[in-house]
């Protein structure tokens, strides 16, 4: 049965309630602010004004596979304003920089700040602001999408979270995630836990975007090239510390066959692509490490230049 709450019900005690910043509450933000203000946690949104607005006026509505229709309250503003618990990083790597400015450094000094973006190279830009204390590694595997602000689609049977670095720093994090709705894991490893991520990313990002199919066009009719391209990408991601072939491969299959990647949802919207931080990564790592990735290569040539 669908679940409706509005506004949401405190179903944390107050000792356990949060303040979560979100920036950037579109695809996976708005969907993860939904989740979090229905557990009863404190969200504030930080997005442009043409997006907070509505926000703050509707709040956010969620349609989704896994947990039904779910309707919350959040705050929403340009900027954050006061200190927070946890700030979620979700706005698209192509837009990163310009949006750190909504959250100053000093609001974080007690807080953490989890990037949930594609790639791998961001954390550095990062931890060059908010400190490497602040900044827990973190990856996201869900297929969702903004229909309109505080409108989220949310497609996969799914929401799956892995947190990075020594227990004790994200436990608590990935109780409070958990709890929301998120299946949430915790990886020593962070290399594991960014490349095993981009890995699975890049081949269904970049073959679902040069074909203009979901995915489940992709595993069938172009099983082969799929199967080909995961090979290239899993011998970098190893080499960074990633996950296996027969993972990767069977992640695809987990997926509706109706999913398309935010890449490829981007490209339809005619927006920017974050092909540099997926594609550009990967075979800048490839150098590094002297792995040949031919068509991993061609086919980040060949969205290069339809862009």
């Amino acid at each position: 049965m669908p679940l409706s709450v509005q506004p949401p019900a405190a179903s944390v005690p107050d000792a356990g309630r949060k303040t979560v910043a979100v920036l950037g509450p579109g695809r996976v933000g708005g969907l993860l602010a939904a989740l979090l203000a229905g557990a009863g946690h404190r969200v504030i949104c930080l997005a442009r004004e043409g997006s907070a607005g509505p926000l703050r006026e509707g709040g956010i509505r969620v349609r989704s596979r896994q947990f039904g229709t779910l309707t919350t309250e959040v705050e929403a503003d340009t900027v954050l304003r006061e200190p927070v618990d946890l700030c979620l990083v979700t706005v698209k790597n192509t837009v990163l920089d310009a949006a750190l400015h909504r959250v100053p450094p000093h609001l974080l000094a007690d807080g953490a700040l989890v990037p949930l973006l594609n790639g791998a190279e961001h954390l550095d830009v990062l931890r060059a602001r908010y400190g490497d204390e602040a900044v827990v590694p973190a990856v996201i595997r869900v297929e969702s999408t903004r229909t309109a602000p505080g409108v989220i689609e949310h497609g996969s049977p799914f929401v799956e979270i892995d947190l990075a670095g020594p227990p004790e720093r994200p436990a608590p994090l990935a109780d409070l995630l958990t709890a929301a709705g998120p299946v949430t894991r915790l990886v020593p490893d962070e290399s594991e836990v960014m490349w095993g991520k981009l890995a699975f990313l890049a081949p269904f990002a970049l073959l679902t975007t040069r074909h203009g199919q979901p995915i489940g066009h992709i595993r069938s009719a172009q099983r082969d090239t799929l199967a080909a391209l995961v090979r290239e990408t899993v011998a970098v991601g190893r080499a960074c510390g990633g996950r296996t072939a027969d993972e990767v491969l069977a992640r695809y299959d987990a997926f509706p066959p109706d999913s398309r990647s935010s890449m490829q949802r981007d490209a339809e919207a005619g927006l920017p692509l974050e092909l540099d931080a997926v594609g550009g990564a990967l075979l800048r790592a490839a150098e590094r490490h002297g792995i040949r990735v031919p068509l991993t290569t061609r086919l980040v040539a060949e969205l290069a230049a339809r862009a």
